[in-house]
């Protein structure tokens, strides 16, 4: 389960943050891009890590502690993993995100300097909202998560999965990311924020601190109740 989560959240980190720093960083080919580029990749990041977190053996392919938990807030057992396991993998979920934050710095390591803006720098790592205001962020991000777990749950049994969750990421984005960048993931934001304020960026600023527990509380919150959501409409 660690590896599986590691390798997954690594691969989405590395894909999700990766565009985004090649849509925002100075003299990069992708500049200026846009939203849709950035939205599209990241369902396509959600379907790398997913394959890559299967492949490993064991994996859950959750990616996202907002899974883990609201999977978990209606009954582990029921998709293979119990209350115990739930340290390990969101363990593996951070630890992969750092990992993937840290290949973005390196494939990008030319294009720091060349950036002058701080702000673009930190919106490579994690997310920051459009309209500062605590209780409008935090709702998107609960809308949003819960729009996750919900759809994740309501997914037939012969569809593919990887794929489906992917497609929805993108709707999520481009539907409800305007607000905050839809975070929807503590790791995604978390982990790439605190390696933001580790790693040696040139003129980077700082980590927005003050922000940084909206995307964390926001998508557990949303995950649990998207969760509980789909267990009272479908019977889970």
């Amino acid at each position: 389960m660690f590896l599986g989560e590691v390798v997954g959240t690594c691969l989405l980190v590395l894909l999700g943050d990766g565009v985004v720093a090649g849509v925002l960083l100075n003299k990069s080919k992708a500049q200026n891009s846009g939203w849709i580029v950035i939205t599209w990749a990241w369902g396509l990041a959600v379907l790398i890590g997913v394959f890559g977190s299967l492949a490993v053996g064991g994996g859950l392919a959750h990616l996202n502690p907002a899974v883990t938990i609201g999977l978990a807030a209606i009954g582990p057992e029921k998709f293979g993993f119990t209350w115990g396991d739930v340290p390990t993998i969101i363990a593996g979920e951070f630890v992969g995100a750092f990992l993937g934050a840290i290949l973005v710095y390196l494939g990008y390591l030319a294009h720091w300097a060349e950036t002058e803006d701080p702000g673009l720098k930190l919106a490579v790592f994690s997310t920051g909202p459009a309209i500062r205001n605590t209780v409008a962020n935090l709702i998107t991000e609960i809308i949003g998560t819960a729009v996750l777990l919900f759809g994740i749950l309501a997914l037939p049994a012969e569809f593919p999965t990887g794929l489906a969750v992917a497609l929805l990421v993108v709707v999520i984005g481009m539907s409800l990311g305007g607000p905050t960048g839809y975070a929807i993931n503590p790791a995604r934001d978390l982990g790439p924020r605190i390696m933001h304020f580790i790693l040696p960026i040139p003129g980077k600023g700082g980590s927005d601190w003050e922000y940084s527990w909206i995307p964390v509380v926001g998508p557990i919150i949303g995950g649990v109740i998207g969760a509980l959501l789909a267990k009272a409409a479908f019977g889970l």
